[in-house]
């Protein structure tokens, strides 16, 4: 029984494209009626050596379009040299070229609207812990690799979400001491021990939380925040400097200014 499928599907469109692009070309050069004379031939070479199966006839037409195929060549060259370089043409190649950009961008527009998503799942963590006064010590990784850190502590991977940082930093959780790791836009780690800082300028009412976010942006260009267990005042460490008392919003700012473009980036 004759079975029809995808293969045979795309092998008709094929043929059907490919005689079409020879009538068009042998239609501008004037040649339809030897195309369509090279067309009967075909069919009746087919039906002779595949359909009746007449071997005299048939080896003298497979002569025959041994010969033919040169002298095909020889009268059409121009037509088939027309041909190919449509198809390496750089109209082509520039159209190959734009559909391949048009791919990347909206793949990068996907992944940037994904790390936006997980940088609001981050802010509206540390609100609602900054409400509830919930101390707080996460580590967003920038272009310095700090790998070493992320050993000390608990290595996972998971998307951000919001009340997954929250129970990480929850009082009775066994990881709420240490700091979390988030490596491009997901976290890598939890429970992570940070350098503390000995810097003498660092004002008094700060605890040991601000004091290792600081060692941890001096060491690195980590972007730290912190989550005051006392006051609820979210601050971050950047470059060696504070940025303290931070609403959600200017929180949200300031990853997107300093982390969101340059993660994006780096996961090319």
């Amino acid at each position: 029984m004759f079975a029809f499928g995808i293969k045979d599907l795309i092998d008709i469109l094929l043929v059907a494209t490919l005689m079409y692009t020879l009538f068009r070309l042998m239609k501008t050069s004037g040649g339809t009626k030897v195309f369509f004379g090279v067309m009967v031939f075909i069919t009746i070479w087919f039906l002779v050596s595949n359909v009746f199966r007449l071997p005299m006839t048939g080896a003298i037409l497979d002569n025959i379009v041994k010969v033919g195929i040169l002298a095909f060549v020889v009268l059409f060259q121009g037509e088939i040299r027309k041909f190919f370089f449509n198809l390496g043409s750089t109209k082509l190649l520039k159209s190959i070229k734009n559909f391949s950009n048009l791919l990347r961008d909206r793949d990068d527009e996907e992944k940037a609207q994904k790390a936006s998503a997980q940088v609001v799942n981050l802010v509206n963590a540390c609100r609602h812990m900054s409400a509830g006064k919930v101390g707080a010590l996460i580590v967003i990784e920038r272009d310095d690799n700090i790998q070493q850190t992320i050993n000390t502590g608990d290595v996972f991977r998971a998307d951000i979400n919001t009340r997954l940082v929250e129970n990480i930093f929850f009082k009775n959780s066994p990881l709420h001491d240490g700091a979390m790791i988030i490596r491009e836009h997901r976290i890598a780690a939890a429970g992570c021990i940070l350098p503390v800082s000995n810097k003498e300028d660092i004002p008094r009412h700060l605890g040991l939380r601000h004091r290792a976010a600081m060692g941890m942006a001096e060491k690195y260009d980590s972007l730290v925040i912190i989550v005051s267990e006392e006051t609820g005042n979210i601050s971050v460490a950047f470059n060696g400097k504070y940025m303290l008392n931070l609403s959600p919003e200017e929180l949200q700012r300031v990853i997107m200014d300093n982390v969101h473009v340059a993660a994006i980036s780096k996961n090319e």
